[in-house]
């Protein structure tokens, strides 16, 4: 199969065809709308929202909501929750804010000491019955549910297999697992191998996520393991053009990408000030490996304004 074939496979979660199986993983602080269309755009083939919080949707957290915005291009549409009452996680599911999304992806592979201390995210891997109620509990709303996990809590004691088929028994129609156990956080190579045990576990569709960062890395993620597709986190975080390089697709001029960017994020929040502000740490990501960056970098930190911000992009060498 030639790379871009295999970096084409459309699929299938539950009843929702993606465009393709190279996926964004949600990231916290970044994989708002406007980055989510952005990616889209560039070839990714399914996008998910940064996670948010059961209990602060249930509650009335206006911050919570704020997350969930569903970007232009994104469909099928999906949204990240995390929690561990099933009941509450349930209520959320049916609040507006969420029902409007066509799959919910619980996650559970999240290795944060806030989370992980309440409970939440990584550490349901110690959970499995709990685990169980709750994707249980979340396909009685009739959202296609899928879930995200780690391989387990620390090395050598891998639960990858077990949980994974616990989670198909509950009803996930698709699963992502991060080859990494929670106390490696996000350092080390990830273990093929029990991405590998988890595929050969379940029949709903498997996605390898953890340490891609070029086309070559995808190439082994798919080879070792045998998983249905890849998810990219920091790779695409900090160059979101490796979409194009996954679908063999001419990549176009990054300045104006961030430009573009820009210009939706000013049509979503009406605070520009606040909006120039928190995207200054996304445009910094972008700068990751580029020549002279350090020079702009600071000019980037110091910008208070959308504009400041546009007329950088242009002066970085991107190529």
């Amino acid at each position: 199969m030639t790379r871009t074939g295999l970096f084409q496979k459309k699929i299938n979660i539950g009843g929702f065809q993606t465009a393709n199986n190279v996926f964004m993983a949600p990231l916290a602080g970044y994989t708002d709308a406007p980055f989510r269309n952005m990616v889209r755009r560039l070839g990714a083939g399914l996008t998910v929202t940064e996670m948010v919080s059961c209990k602060g949707l249930v509650y009335g957290s206006e911050k919570t909501e704020e997350l969930l915005s569903i970007g232009k291009q994104e469909s099928p549409s999906s949204a990240q929750i995390f929690g561990r009452e099933p009941d509450i996680m349930r209520r959320a599911v049916e609040l507006p804010a969420l029902s409007k999304f066509d799959i919910i992806d619980v996650n559970m592979g999240c290795p944060v000491p806030k989370l992980v201390k309440n409970g939440e995210g990584s550490a349901l891997l110690k959970e499995p019955l709990l685990a169980e109620r709750i994707v249980k509990e979340l396909t009685k709303t009739g959202k296609t549910i899928t879930v995200k996990m780690r391989i387990g809590l620390t090395e050598n004691a891998y639960v990858t297999q077990e949980f994974a088929k616990r989670m198909e028994g509950a009803g996930a129609a698709m699963i992502t697992v991060h080859g990494r156990v929670r106390e490696a956080y996000y350092s080390g190579e990830p273990n093929y191998k029990e991405i590998a045990s988890a595929v050969n576990a379940v029949t709903v569709p498997v996605i390898a996520n953890g340490g891609i960062f070029s086309v070559e890395e995808g190439e082994k993620m798919l080879t070792e393991t045998g998983a249905a597709g890849i998810m990219l986190a920091r790779g695409a975080m900090f160059n979101p053009r490796l979409f194009c390089d996954f679908t063999a697709t001419p990549r176009p001029d990054f300045a104006s990408i961030i430009q573009a960017q820009l210009d939706e994020i000013a049509a979503v929040y009406p605070d520009h000030r606040f909006a120039a502000i928190n995207f200054r740490k996304q445009f910094v990501a972008y700068l990751h490996g580029v020549r002279g960056g350090k020079r702009i970098k600071d000019a980037v930190f110091a910008a208070e304004d959308l504009q400041t911000l546009k007329a950088l992009a242009s002066e970085v060498c991107w190529d």
